[in-house]
């Protein structure tokens, strides 16, 4: 171990890495990149959406409410399905049904096979990331994991910067059907490539076989993930980080930001834009320090947090409209939000043999989707019953922050002493495996 506390030692089983592995995992890392295309594809196209259907603020919010609630829900029996089936099935099974969804959403001539097109989105896109996680652990070093999960995230947000660079003028230039339809041929390609190229794992390091299936069995995982307090600690870590940036980049952030502050489209897509291109940077910053200290994770959760919270509070409350500065300020602090939820994985992580990583997986993931499908609708129907009063329906925000920081506080010692103690088991099994 460095004397920072991060773990240094090649754990028993540890897979090697190296460039063959780069190349299987980022095939999984294209198809969740491609997923988050499909999924912030209507954080641009909101305002459109609403023409188009001929929707009020509440019925609007229910496209992303029905994305995430199926996608809040698919995460644990998602994270059993890739610990029974492996990642390719899983993954196989999702990019059909998000390129379908999106293939949908853009020939639907209803609002009811819209809601229906987004939902099946959600459905596929909730089988990416617990997907990629898991390829990673089966591909890299133990160690590498923060990184490997930052650095995954990070491809995401790429993904919700072509959205907001390119999916937003496409609308305006071609019109919304071939937009879309257009972007669905993504999902065919990076499908043709994980049927093609991507393995579960590298050879001689197949996981041990499942021996029991059935309702038993699932409840036996669950239960197992959920009684580590680090699994618990990280789902509540990935809910009060994770949902101030997601709604606004999801739906909220450019109705706010041209009907609340007055700015353009095109203003208001730069600052868009500017959340991801911090939360990219962000990640990458904040994936090299939880690698080198592991004792960084709760206070850079933390610190993003209230940060966010007082940056979301200054302009929401300022007098008129808040000034150019201060909404640059808060996008860029937004961006932290999406690298801050990835430690909660890196809570998870530690406490859970490799057998149980996609179950935990699924548990921390559906805590910043929940927070994220809980404000979404929150804000629509504040907007709805206030006349589009931005300042409360924006303010239920820290209800959600003050809940998630309270489990946070309550849950930390007992995740790291339970953590310590793994750890050391690690240790004398790594010392006794015969070389």
């Amino acid at each position: 171990m460095s004397s920072a506390g991060a773990p240094t030692l090649s754990l028993p089983g540890d897979p090697p890495g190296g460039r063959r592995a780069a190349r299987v995992w980022g095939i999984g890392v294209a198809v969740y990149f491609v997923a988050i295309i499909f999924r912030t594809s209507l954080g641009v196209a909101g305002l459109d959406a609403a023409d188009r259907f001929g929707i009020n603020a509440s019925a609007l919010s229910t496209f992303s409410i029905l994305q995430l609630l199926v996608y809040a829900g698919m995460q644990i029996p998602v994270g059993l399905l890739v610990d029974r089936y492996g990642t390719k099935k899983v993954l196989t099974t999702g990019a059909v049904l998000f390129t379908i969804g999106q293939l949908g959403f853009a020939l639907s001539p209803s609002y009811g096979t819209a809601l229906a097109s987004r939902a099946l989105l959600g459905c596929g896109d909730a089988m990416t990331f617990i997907s990629v996680l898991r390829l990673g652990a089966r591909w890299f070093p133990a160690r590498r994991g923060p990184l490997i999960g930052q650095v995954a995230a990070l491809f995401g947000m790429a993904g919700n910067l072509v959205s907001t660079l390119f999916i937003a003028r496409a609308l305006h230039g071609l019109g919304w059907t071939t937009t879309f339809a257009g972007s669905a041929m993504a999902g065919v390609v990076v499908l043709v490539l994980l049927l093609l190229f991507l393995k579960d794992h590298p050879e001689g390091y197949e996981p041990p076989p499942v021996e029991h299936t059935g309702a038993a069995y699932v409840r036996r995982q669950i239960a197992a993930s959920w009684r580590e307090p680090g699994t618990r600690l990280g789902m509540w870590v990935h809910f009060t980080t994770q949902f101030p940036a997601m709604v606004f980049l999801l739906l909220w952030g450019m109705p706010f930001l041209v009907e609340a502050e007055g700015l353009s489209r095109s203003t208001a897509g730069e600052l868009l834009t500017l959340v991801v291109l911090s939360n990219m940077a962000v990640g990458l910053v904040y994936g090299q320090i939880i690698a080198r200290h592991h004792a960084a994770r709760a206070p850079l959760a933390l610190g993003t947090v209230a940060v966010t919270a007082a940056l979301w509070a200054s302009a929401i409350l300022y007098p008129g409209h808040a000034p150019m500065w201060l909404l640059i300020t808060l996008c860029t602090v937004l961006g932290a939000c999406g690298p801050a939820s990835m430690i909660g994985f890196d809570f998870a992580r530690p406490a859970n043999p490799p057998e149980r990583q996609g179950t935990a997986s699924g548990i921390v993931n559906m805590g910043g989707f929940t927070a994220s499908m809980t404000t979404l609708f929150a804000i629509g129907v504040l907007l709805d019953a206030t006349g589009d009063d931005y300042r409360i329906a924006f303010a239920s925000v820290f209800v959600l922050e003050a809940l998630g920081v309270v489990q946070i506080l309550r849950l930390h010692a007992r995740a790291t002493r339970r953590e310590r103690s793994h750890h050391v088991i690690s240790r004398v099994e790594a010392v006794h495996v015969p070389a």
